[in-house]
């Protein structure tokens, strides 16, 4: 995969807005502590995308996406 197949828009269902922040998370029952997997945010759905995770303790980081 290059870097142009990577995904930059926004994981909320339905938005297409360019992502300004990544949420880092791991769920602890299936993988290891160093394992991270991404969501990416637009500012409109960080909040909603970040509560989603901390909720269910899967939320690790959020970062600035460039």
């Amino acid at each position: 995969m290059t870097d142009e197949d990577v995904p930059t828009t926004c994981s909320a269902r339905g938005c297409g807005k360019a992502a300004t922040w990544a949420l880092r998370w791991n769920n602890p029952k299936i993988h290891t502590p160093d394992r991270r997997k991404t969501w990416l945010a637009c500012d409109e759905h960080k909040a909603g995308l970040s509560d989603f995770l901390d909720r269910r303790s899967f939320l690790r980081e959020v970062e600035p996406f460039a």
